[in-house]
């Protein structure tokens, strides 16, 4: 009788420990194969992690394999060690990692047969062809032969469909001659490739063009047979990209959430092929099955939309992509106006290399600051409304000259809060410790946590009384300006308007055409946009940027206010960046008008022992029973106390500001561990504890880690 051959195997599941499973006899298996299997009486497809294995528990209760699924790739031992990395780093389990990495619905799109999935990929690369034909055709500042070599890839893609002709895959055409740097552009371009594999932090202040070298780059890269990974923070600036990079590399993949399940497929297969692609796309991109990767740019890499923060790996696109590039000896570039603290740490201990791009392409003045102190002009009757007369003379002014405006401000909605005129009654969400908001356009009362919504009456659920509007979301702040400018062309962009289907590509060009004068919106219009006539920039109520109870909310505004701030005033002229705050001596306001950047606030970390002089590690707990999560935090808190010593400081537990969610209540114990030889000790005997902390106490389920917390 044959002897039993033994595997181990990664589950798509939060488990400590891999598996062992058997082999039928006759069947064999290598590293990577995709199998399915029974566990907990359900099936699962698991990945093969080890062969030729010997169980450490009884081999008669090991199980034996349901199939090998050979119509499914393999993964290849490359993306298990990043896997493994990732798991580690981040204190989360294997199974995690592979579960975002291989969702269980993309499984089933790759089952689909290749004649119908080639034909979804051509459809889909006609409609983008055939929509940036129309962009060029509708654009006199779209070169000439862009619009023929669009056309000639349209009637390729058409003839290839129709006839089903097989074309080769080879590297995208590009047209990088085109890519002229400046100078200073080129000393940055030289700089980053002397710098080998080692990271590359590139400070570029807004407009000197660090995206012109993202480009060349990625030209060298895809010339060398390798593929380049461009990673952006949001869908909508990866929308605004895609046209400009799309200009030097008509073939560029683009790959997020909102891009079809044929898309991505189509993608996936082909990083798997290692095709020398340009894939641009947000941080879950970095979990593609890369083969040939050359080249990983981070843009914007300050930017918090790079941090997931549930589920698990709540990992940061970042740090991942500097684990990625080791893996596959690829170039790292993160590129920022407003570098986050953690890598001006690490370039200043050598991790990373620095290098400062400080003029702007055009040559353009850094756009005036202007701060606009409400208290005083509300004291002076400056005020209607929520706009200073100052700054609607200054939006007349550049309406006057032709020119366009953008206006800030953080909160969406009509009013962010409401309360009863007699009794003081605040709406609150029955399943969340916040208050609701009213959406003036859809007539409802909304929570931003859990999605709960009711009608909204106008009159007090508790006595009947009228209710009133605190504060101004986006909403009211819109309609404002049109009441203010009533000939001016208003518009809204804010996560509300963004989930109606196509609506910020058809905004971001009708503003980029001059059919919009005046733009009001939230962060979502700060990420990197680039319009020639924008000259005025305004934020109305900065101050609810600075008062989060975050030691980062300083650095947070810093970077949002000077990104802002870099819309305007791109193209030689000097632009003007209005701030209406209650708070005019704030220290981040002083920064921004004498350049001094967020370094500055690094002598203070350290001072107070916060990162990235040390690594914070966040136990998130949650329990729909608020007193058995009281005692349980407690317990915990008390055990890791006894368990890692004085030499990893711990706070807590205590309750965030928002403390309750669709019904769950959460506490928060945080751990600060220094960064020194024994920090990865002291993470692997947390986990541990926490581990057995659940299990002793048949609590599964209900404690998540949070490594680097944004």
């Amino acid at each position: 009788m044959a002897e039993r051959q033994y595997i181990q195997v990664i589950l798509p599941l939060r488990l400590g420990w891999e598996p062992f499973y058997a082999l039928p006899n006759g069947i064999s298996v290598q590293v990577g194969d995709r199998i399915k299997v029974l566990f907990a009486r359900k099936p699962y497809l698991a990945v093969v992690s080890r062969t030729d294995t010997q169980p450490s528990i009884d081999n008669r209760k090991v199980f034996t394999i349901q199939s090998v699924e050979s119509d499914l790739p393999r993964v290849s031992e490359e993306e298990i060690a990043f896997w493994h990395q990732v798991a580690d780093y981040y204190l989360c389990s294997i199974g995690e990692v592979y579960k975002l990495a291989y969702p269980a619905a993309r499984a089933e799109e790759m089952k689909a047969t290749a004649n119908q999935a080639r034909q979804d990929r051509l459809e889909d690369r006609i409609a983008r062809l055939e929509a940036e034909l129309a962009k060029a055709e509708a654009s006199k500042r779209t070169w000439e032969s862009t619009r023929e070599r669009l056309r000639a890839n349209l009637q390729q893609l058409r003839e290839e469909r129709d006839g089903q002709t097989a074309g080769p895959e080879g590297a995208p055409e590009t047209v990088h001659d085109n890519i002229v740097l400046s100078p200073a552009q080129q000393r940055a371009y030289e700089g980053i490739l002397k710098a080998g594999k080692k990271p590359v932090l590139l400070h570029g202040v807004t407009g000197s063009g660090k995206t012109e070298i993202y480009l060349k780059l990625a030209a060298r890269t895809l010339s060398e047979g390798k593929s380049v990974l461009y990673l952006v923070p949001e869908i909508a600036l990866s929308r605004q990209l895609e046209s400009r990079v799309g200009m030097v590399f008509p073939g560029v993949q683009v790959y997020h959430s909102g891009e079809s399940s044929a898309r991505r497929r189509d993608i996936a297969a082909r990083c798997r092929r290692g095709a020398p692609d340009i894939v641009l796309g947000t941080r879950s991109a970095l979990f593609l099955p890369h083969r040939n990767l050359g080249l990983i740019i981070v843009d914007e890499e300050h930017d918090t939309s790079y941090k997931q923060t549930e589920p698990a790996p709540r990992y940061h696109a970042r740090e991942t992509a500097v684990m990625l590039a080791v893996q596959y000896g690829a170039r790292t570039v993160l590129g920022s106006a407003t570098p986050s603290l953690e890598s001006a740490y690490n370039c200043m201990g050598g991790r990373f290399i620095r290098i400062d791009l400080s003029e702007r392409y055009f040559h353009g003045n850094d756009a005036e600051v202007e701060v606009i102190d409400t208290v005083d002009e509300r004291r002076k009757r400056g005020m209607i409304g929520h706009f200073s007369r100052k700054l609607i003379a200054h939006i007349q002014k550049a309406l006057e000259a032709g020119k366009q405006v953008f206006i800030l401000r953080s909160r969406r909605s009509y009013a962010p809060l409401l309360q009863c005129h007699e009794c003081g009654e605040m709406p609150a969400c029955p399943q969340c410790s916040v208050k609701l908001s009213w959406h003036q356009d859809t007539g409802r009362m909304v929570c931003h946590y859990c999605g709960y919504s009711e009608p909204y009456t106008g009159h007090c659920p508790k006595c009947g009384g009228e209710l009133v509007s605190l504060g101004a979301g986006t909403q009211k702040i819109e309609e404002e300006a049109r009441e203010l400018f009533p000939e001016a062309r208003v518009a809204r962009l804010d996560s509300d308007t963004a989930q109606q289907a196509g609506y910020t590509r058809d905004i971001l060009g009708r503003f980029g055409k001059g059919e919009v004068d005046i733009l009001v919106g939230t962060q979502i219009i700060t990420k990197g946009f680039d319009f020639e006539r924008l000259a005025l920039v305004a934020v109305i109520g900065a101050d609810t940027l600075l008062g989060q109870p975050d030691f980062r909310s300083d650095e947070k505004a810093f970077q949002l206010l000077e990104q802002f701030r870099g819309r305007c005033g791109r193209r030689g002229e000097k632009g003007l960046f209005v701030i209406q705050t209650a708070q005019s001596g704030h220290p981040v306001y002083r920064n921004l008008s004498n350049l001094t950047g967020t370094e500055s606030m690094l002598p203070e970390r350290k001072n107070f022992g916060y990162p990235p002089f040390t690594r914070l590690i966040c136990i998130l707990l949650k329990d729909s029973n608020l007193q058995r999560l009281a005692y349980l935090a407690e317990e915990l808190a008390r055990l890791l106390a006894d368990t890692l010593g004085t030499e990893v400081r711990i706070s807590g537990p205590y309750a965030p500001a928002v403390d309750k969610i669709a019904g769950q209540h959460f506490r928060h114990i945080r751990l600060t561990m220094a960064k020194d030889k024994r920090l990865g000790q002291h993470k692997r005997l947390l986990a541990e504890t926490l581990a057995a902390f659940e299990k002793e106490r048949s609590w599964t389920g209900h404690i998540a880690i949070d490594v680097d917390p944004v």
